[in-house]
């Protein structure tokens, strides 16, 4: 009875560590911020994200300026103002002074790492139940006209690949010439859809800005 309790356990166990594995969602690392800069809070922001496709550039700057605009900050879209490239340097510090932005968020796309494990293998047990075909009702027991017995499985270890989509976000004051307030880098194993991966960081992402007084969402 022991060594079936610690045989299913084991089984158990790997089952949820599996399951947890395949569930995660995304989470910010690495995340700066000035603590210098307390007032005035960014209410105009421009989103840029820099990707080379066109279609995807658009739906990052979206998710951004969507979500800002439902909660009261003024979010532009870069393609909105630039629909044929990306601007340079040049062509954001003349758009943030005529159009009066008062902060920039970039976000930026890097290299997809692979993270490789080992998955140990593990062993259950299998109950299985077959006729007796020497079954004679005048001699054996009636219970004994089924027999059942366990056997173990063996599940070999393996190595599992998992594929983490990285992202940097930048957030830049256009005050005082400009400077740095905010950055942090996303980090989403195993994205299932493009659009999963932008709900968990603009979520994230937004609620930090507000946790540290760089926005306020009015509602």
């Amino acid at each position: 009875m022991n060594l079936l309790l610690k045989v299913f356990t084991t089984a158990v166990l790997c089952f949820f560590i599996s399951q947890l594995c395949g569930c995660a969602s995304s989470n910010l690392v690495d995340i700066w911020h000035d603590p210098s800069y307390q007032t005035p809070q960014l209410s105009k922001i421009l989103v840029i994200a820099i990707r080379k496709d066109a279609t995807k550039r658009r739906i990052w700057e979206d998710a951004f300026s969507i979500v800002l605009s439902k909660h009261g900050v003024s979010a532009t879209s870069s393609y909105i103002l630039f629909p044929d490239a990306l601007p340079d340097t040049n062509q954001i510090a003349a758009t943030v002074q005529s159009n009066n932005f008062d902060g920039i968020l970039i976000t930026t796309r890097l290299p997809t790492e692979i993270n490789k494990q080992y998955i140990q293998g593990y062993t259950t047990v299998e109950q299985d139940m077959h006729y007796n075909h020497y079954y004679d009702p005048y001699y054996v027991p009636y219970w004994q006209r089924y027999l059942t017995y366990y056997r173990e499985i063996d599940h070999p270890g393996y190595v599992d690949s998992q594929t983490v989509d990285i992202r940097t976000i930048d957030v830049t004051t256009t005050g005082k010439g400009g400077r740095m307030i905010w950055s942090a880098t996303s980090r989403t194993p195993d994205p299932v859809s493009v659009t999963d991966v932008q709900h968990d960081i603009v979520n994230l992402v937004i609620s930090d800005l507000v946790k540290r007084n760089i926005i306020i969402l009015k509602k």
